[in-house]
């Protein structure tokens, strides 16, 4: 029988454990830096400024707006592990979708075009949402598998594309002398996802079905990645698409599949986000919004698991909201994004961190320094999985 001992150096070992450190330095680091710009600014309030930060919804001051707080973070969570697992999803196959942020536009777009312009209910702006979000990225993924035209490109082309065209779109259903849409409350209840009674819980009425749903496709990513052929398959084609070839996978099907699963990832996060009434969409804007890059972040601060993403989704969301409540008569409530931001520039280097911390060497690779998995191996050397 395997020994206690060697049970905790099991777990030391495992990838799972050097990315959970790896992400605690990241965010520690993040959080030092943070405060020594406080410091910098008004040394005085840097502790209470740091706590706030870190605090978030509980320096409120009765429970219930605590509670409602809260909510709002959870709300706005929902839809960053949405773009999170978007962003995961296509990196285990070897891609980089930068263009979930397109993807959540045009999410976003036809969500709102059907509840505004076409007066449906709740659940087919959710499917449209999602299937123009899977429309979008297949269209970077048969560009890749079939042009080899880089994703990163294609991607970013693309994003700028769906803002300009949904801003132009959804312009018509704008109250006159105003940027922002008209309110699902005003124009079409029935286009709000249900609350199930979850915003008698939080006394927050953007409280929905949204937060479970996320939940519940973060789980259902896990399962596909880890126990079924597909996900094995999605995850051997990001280690050697021609390794894979070899081995009778279908690479570019799978590349596709892999880009419209994550655009209908990014574009159903749009959904969780505008159907909850918490916000309207501005056709002025000019930048495209940053819960898709946000996505980039929360991945990779959760390891780039599915699981993690929830954490790492939370936490991040969590000390953006805390930055609000900052007395911006000291400091500017941008100090939480710049820690976001240090946070995300650290992500690069967890892989780094995961390789110093590595135990087993003579463990094979591939170029991203993720350990090949055994059944890829068993093809290299006998041809079966």
């Amino acid at each position: 029988m395997e020994s206690n001992k060697e049970k905790r150096e099991s777990i030391f070992k495992s990838m799972g454990f050097r990315s959970f450190i790896a992400a605690v330095i990241c965010i520690l680091v993040g959080l030092l830096i943070g405060f020594i710009v406080l410091l910098i600014i008004k040394p005085s309030g840097a502790g209470k400024a740091i706590e706030t930060i870190l605090k978030n919804f509980l320096t409120r001051n009765s429970p219930a707006l605590r509670m409602k707080g809260f909510g709002n973070t959870l709300v706005k969570t929902a839809p960053l592990i949405l773009c999170s697992l978007s962003i995961l999803f296509a990196y285990k196959a070897g891609l980089f979708n930068i263009g979930a942020a397109g993807q959540y536009v045009i999410g976003a777009g036809a969500a709102l075009y059907c509840a505004l312009g076409l007066n449906l209910p709740w659940y087919a702006c959710l499917i449209a949402a999602v299937l123009a979000g899977a429309l979008l990225g297949s269209i970077s993924g048969a560009l890749k598998a079939y042009c080899n035209v880089n994703e990163v490109i294609s991607c970013i082309m693309l994003n700028w594309i769906s803002l300009y065209t949904v801003n132009s779109v959804l312009k018509d259903f704008c109250p006159v002398g105003y940027k922002d849409t008209f309110t699902l409350v005003s124009r079409n209840k029935s286009a709000l996802l249900p609350t199930l009674g979850l915003n008698k819980l939080f006394g927050n009425d953007s409280v929905t079905i949204a937060i479970p749903i996320a939940i519940i496709a973060a789980v259902i990513i896990w399962i596909i990645l880890s126990k079924t052929k597909f996900g094995y398959e999605i995850k051997a084609t990001g280690f050697n698409k021609n390794a894979a070839r070899y081995a009778g996978m279908r690479e570019k099907q799978n590349i596709i599949l892999t880009m419209l699963i994550a655009g209908a990832l990014a574009g159903l996060a749009a959904a969780l986000m505008f159907l909850t009434g918490f916000m309207e969409w501005d056709i002025n804007q000019s930048n495209v919004p940053s819960m898709g890059f946000n996505g980039i972040a929360a991945a990779f601060l959760g390891g780039l698991h599915p699981i993690g993403a929830i954490f790492s989704s939370y936490f991040i969301q969590h000390i953006t909201d805390g930055g609000s409540s900052l007395d911006t008569r000291l400091y500017p409530v941008q100090i939480a994004d710049l820690i976001s931001a240090i946070i995300i520039y650290l992500c690069g280097f967890v892989l780094y961190l995961k390789l110093k911390m590595s135990i087993n060497k003579k463990m094979p690779r591939d170029k991203r320094g993720d350990p090949v998995p055994e059944p890829v191996k068993a093809v290299k050397k006998g041809g079966e999985a």
